[in-house]
């Protein structure tokens, strides 16, 4: 047995144990052995990722022959480990954090179940990704997906968290559905051969129409679960009514399957032979991108307001995805390699930081008892440990250095930039275009999590939750510090973990991108064919080099060099960016100490404009914030102002009760109402032919068509 294959089974194992655990230990302790069993198992799904990517050898196990079906087996490639790293990720933290959080619920719910399934589903999720079948994958997916919906109904005496759970189970279910018959078809044309290997054997001969047929059929069932347009609006609607912790993992880690079924079925046993498929999913993870980010900036719940937020960046994730797949193509294998890189590095951030917010929001909710913005206020000083982890969190996440995101979304940036590379002008248009939805949604980014953080922590309590404000179990501190160090360690070692994905998406690519992206300045001495010596030098100059006695990495600097039709260099270095903030914050904190030291401070009452006291009621909140947002893309949200009336008595007046405006979805009115009129329709028009009225008229038309086929026989 291979270590890999220890780990892996070890992690299986210590899963089904927290589970049966669960049904023994006494209520309130389940959050703590979700801490213990639950974070080992996490932990040993690490490691087996880890020695995966370390050592380069898949872990490869045979299950069992089926007749007809033939050999069931788990492989866990290199592209596999790198998903379940991102698995861990999420689910340890997750798990840490339940230890103190659980102890909300048992005066209220039986968690047994909830121990259970939580347990349950890091093993239903490890086996997705170690599938190496159709019928496993199926499978186990299935399996992950009815594990994921049961935790949504912790809460289940209130109305709207079953009806989550339920629209959860029933969009996993059609999007797994859909999925399923394109994979089906896949098996068909290979013969019934249902293992990965011999589907990508099978698709190099499949036709344009079948292939077109089968790429649709898989990224709109694989879509729903990323929660990619159009089938994006149930996401905001089930995610946020989880307890935190399962929130996290909704968010920070299942999302990342839909992700993982388009790479794996439609770019790495059907790759695209021609840019049409890959600009289809670039321009689905533009619209993503700006849609969920819009609705993000208005939303004033927490958690409500992450989820929207999910759909932007795994729109993100979709552009690369798109642009990795156009430039494969078109024949540009670098830039091709380096879209995979940056698709699964910004995958690998999202998991992190938004694991870290939604964890920030449940520790907030624990803390006050409320997600809604406009009523926090003033939790600095009452939360600050909470405070600063959140505020770590949210820069990552708005793409500021020199944290992950702003990596990740850079090199998003760069890599649209080299599309002036492209031949053709409809694909140019469309990368313009996307890029232009980017840099906006990127500025939209910044807004909402300004607003997240500012109207949450800072200025006066707006109620008497925030008022009453504790801060978060040691627990939960710890396991948003680990996230926290996670956000900053991959955004200042840049330069060591692109070396990490690159090497795992090579399967996918057939090239490097390490060399495009990290120039080897201390190994380089004279030059070689992509880095002249004039090149080098001229960054040396500049400090590239500095450190390369102390610091073993490839290079302290991402650059981005264009062609020679645009010689254009792109460069950033997170760790100098880290350095020189560390050294102006300590040179700011010199200087006030120094200028101030000889001053006297003097306590006093605020000046409020000429007010007593200002109360918190004046002061700015959420919504006020947001509200230009809202105003500027007022067409894209659709704002429906109810007005109810009722007739006073004496009938001479009338009083009027006004319902606050409530925003259609704009998915909703453009794709998913027109088509369940249309079904409803159709289903109408059948439904007349089964009335017992027309019974003779059913008849005849069943006579009719069997007429009809007779002579169709007969002729052909």
């Amino acid at each position: 047995m291979s270590l890999s294959m220890l780990f892996f089974s070890s992690a299986l194992a210590w899963a089904v144990i927290g589970a049966l655990l669960s049904t023994v230990v006494p209520q309130r302790h389940i959050g703590r052995l979700l801490a213990i069993t639950g974070s080992l198992a996490a932990a040993l799904l690490l490691a087996c990722a880890a020695d995966v990517l370390i050592t380069h050898r898949p872990m490869a196990v045979h299950l069992w022959h089926l007749p007809l079906l033939g050999l069931l087996r788990l492989r866990l490639d290199l592209v596999s480990a790198i998903f379940v790293l991102a698995l861990g990720i999420s689910f340890l933290p997750a798990y840490l954090f339940s230890a103190s959080y659980m102890n909300r619920y048992p005066e209220h719910y039986n968690i047994r179940g909830f121990g259970i399934f939580f347990h349950l589903l890091l093993a239903a999720c490890a086996l997705v990704l170690a599938a190496g079948d159709v019928i496993t994958f199926l499978f186990s997916w299935r399996i992950m997906s009815a594990l994921a919906s049961f935790p949504i109904t912790l809460e289940h005496r209130h109305e709207d968290h079953r009806r989550a759970a339920y629209l959860f189970l029933a969009m996993n279910e059609a999007g797994i559905i859909l999925a399923g018959v394109g994979l089906l078809l896949m098996t068909a044309w290979a013969g019934g051969h249902i293992g990965f290997p011999a589907l990508h054997r099978a698709m190099t001969h499949l036709p344009a129409t079948w292939r077109w047929i089968i790429f649709l059929l898989i990224l709109g069932g694989f879509s729903v679960k990323a929660g990619l347009v159009p089938v994006s609006s149930w996401l905001p609607r089930a995610h946020p009514v989880a307890p935190a912790n399962i929130s996290a993992i909704l968010s920070g880690s299942l999302l990342n399957f839909g992700i993982y079924g388009i790479i794996r079925f439609d770019a790495i046993v059907m790759p695209a032979v021609t840019a049409g498929p890959g600009l289809i999913v670039l321009a689905i993870g533009g619209i993503s991108a700006l849609l969920g980010i819009l609705y993000a900036t208005i939303d004033n719940d927490l958690k409500r307001m992450l989820a929207h937020s999910s759909i932007e960046n795994l729109g993100i994730v979709a552009v690369d995805v798109g642009a990795g797949m156009v430039f494969g193509a078109y024949h540009m294998p670098t830039i091709a390699a380096i879209a995979w890189v940056v698709a699964i590095y910004h995958m690998i951030n999202h998991s992190a930081y938004k694991t870290l917010l939604f964890l920030g929001a449940g520790a907030i909710d624990y803390g006050t008892g409320t997600r809604d913005i406009n009523r926090l206020g003033g939790l600095l000083k009452r939360m600050p440990m909470t405070a600063l982890l959140f505020l770590i969190g949210t820069l990552a996440i708005s793409a500021l250095p020199p944290l992950n995101g702003f990596v990740s979304e850079w090199l998003t940036l760069q890599t649209i930039l080299r599309s002036t590379d492209l031949t053709s002008p409809l694909a140019r248009v469309i990368f313009a275009l996307c890029g232009a939805v980017l840099a906006l949604t990127a500025a939209l980014a910044i807004t909402c999590f300004v607003k997240a953080f500012a109207m949450s922590f800072l200025g006066q309590p707006r109620s008497d939750s925030a008022q009453q404000a504790r801060e978060s179990p040691p627990s939960m501190r710890w396991a948003m510090g680990m996230l926290a160090g996670i956000c900053l360690a991959l955004g200042v070692g840049a330069t060591w973990v692109i070396p990490l994905v690159d090497r795992a998406m090579a399967p996918l690519t057939h090239h490097r991108a390490t060399n495009a992206l990290v120039p080897p300045f201390f190994t380089l001495r004279h030059g070689n064919a992509q880095f002249h010596q004039a090149f080098l030098t001229g960054f040396a100059k500049i400090g590239a080099d500095v450190g390369k006695t102390l610091i073993p990495a490839r290079g302290l600097v991402v650059l981005h060099q264009g062609t020679a039709s645009n010689p254009v260099v792109y460069a950033m270095s997170t760790f100098y960016l880290a350095v020189t903030l560390a050294g102006i914050m300590f040179l700011t904190f010199l200087l006030v100490r120094l200028g101030t030291r000889r001053r006297r401070v003097r306590i006093s009452e605020p000046w409020a404009g000429g007010l007593r006291r200002l109360w918190p009621e004046m002061s700015y909140s959420a919504t006020g914030f947001s509200n230009p947002v809202r105003i500027i893309f007022r067409s894209i949200f659709g704002p429906a102002q109810r007005e109810d009336s009722q007739v006073a008595v004496a009938g001479h007046f009338r009083t009027a009760i006004r319902k606050p405006p409530r925003d259609t979805y704009i998915v909703d009115r453009l794709f998913l109402r027109p088509l369940v009129a249309v079904v409803k329709f159709l289903s109408s028009l059948i439904a007349r032919i089964h009335r017992p009225a027309v019974v003779n008229a059913y008849a005849a038309w069943v006579l009719l068509l069997l007429i009809i086929v007779l002579v169709l026989n007969r002729l052909l």
